[in-house]
């Protein structure tokens, strides 16, 4: 697209609560059976239409089909059974019931393709779409069949490959791959996350994204951010990784961080998707605010090639707090949109 700065939101957006409970992780569904079907379709149709009038300009879906970011993918896949569950631990972090791989994973059909289609059909912005990154999806698993997490995550980088040609030939722009887990696990990182992932986008001639952040706004998230100290320099390990990878946009929390900013020079040359909305906080950023951000971002990265966006998925938000921030990353990116043609002309 043509739009300079164009924005976007990285994940999901809150659901409605006639779908499912507002404000919780893995909230079961309230509807069953074709009404499940309809709802999920009309809670995409509203995710969409925020998104438009918002001033969203790279559009998603808002994860409105699925509850979970990785958990709903994997459900779809066989191998995996969801009755026999352990307690591992998440991003090295919190503890989590998950299910278990019991046998070769695989894909026996898709997964997103038919409501990636419905979004096609509904809107003729660009579009995004998002899938678990394979290290992140080996990591909200226990693994009792390959006993390496390095086999399991080229598995899983094979079926995310199948998933995201049938999403490009339904028409999907931007295909994101959502890597918490890069974050944490950096000697994984360097010695087959990287690779796996190019895996996972192998082919391609949709844009590919890889989403780095440090997690929902959740308290588990927000107690680990507190011990990161004064600078939280883990991208000071993976961008240069990134930078000569074949993934086209690298996404990051960048908004009341301590992410320093100039580690965004180590992606000189990549599209930078840059988190300029806090989600572990619910105080609307003004338009000023997104701007600064901006501003402080574009000393390393070319204007041509900044994609803002927010740090990461709203769904614990409060859907009026969500939706407001769109509308403040927006604002600001019109600010700085009007600087940068001021000095053209």
């Amino acid at each position: 697209m043509n739009t300079l700065l164009p924005t976007t939101v990285v994940g999901s957006l809150p659901k409605p609560s006639w779908l499912a409970q507002p404000e919780t992780l893995w909230s079961p569904w309230k509807l069953e059976g074709d009404a499940l079907l309809e709802g999920k379709q009309d809670a995409l149709r509203i995710a969409l239409h925020e998104q438009s009038r918002r001033g969203i300009d790279i559009v998603s879906d808002g994860e409105q089909t699925r509850q979970h970011f990785v958990t709903t993918f994997i459900e779809h896949l066989s191998g995996v059974d969801f009755e026999q569950r352990k307690t591992v631990r998440i991003r090295d972090r919190y503890d989590a019931s998950v299910p278990t791989v019991v046998g070769p994973v695989r894909r026996e059909r898709p997964v997103f393709v038919e409501d990636a289609k419905f979004l096609r059909a509904t809107t003729d912005q660009p579009i995004k779409w998002t899938l678990p990154g394979p290290m992140t999806m080996v990591d909200t698993l226990y693994d009792d069949h390959y006993k390496s997490r390095e086999k399991l995550a080229w598995e899983f980088a094979a079926i995310l490959n199948q998933e995201a040609k049938e999403l490009e030939a339904a028409g999907v722009d931007i295909i994101q791959f959502d890597e918490p887990a890069f974050n944490v696990f950096l000697d994984e990182v360097k010695d087959w996350g990287v690779a796996a992932l190019e895996r996972a986008a192998e082919g391609l001639r949709a844009e590919t994204a890889v989403h780095i952040c440090y997690g929902y706004g959740i308290k588990a998230n927000n107690d680990w951010k507190a011990t990161l100290g004064s600078q939280w320099r883990q991208y000071e390990e993976t961008f240069p990784l990134l930078q000569s990878s074949s993934i086209d946009i690298i996404s990051l929390e960048s908004q009341n961080s301590h992410v320093p900013m100039d580690l965004i020079e180590l992606l000189r040359g990549k599209k930078v998707m840059l988190g300029a909305i806090d989600v572990a906080s619910e105080t609307i950023e003004t338009p000023e605010e997104v701007a600064d951000t901006l501003r402080k971002a574009l000393q390393f990265v070319d204007a041509d090639k900044l994609i803002p966006s927010s740090n990461c998925g709203m769904a614990p938000f409060p859907r009026d707090v969500a939706l407001a921030k769109l509308s403040a990353l927006s604002a600001g990116t019109n600010i700085v949109r009007e600087e940068l043609a001021r000095r053209v002309s």
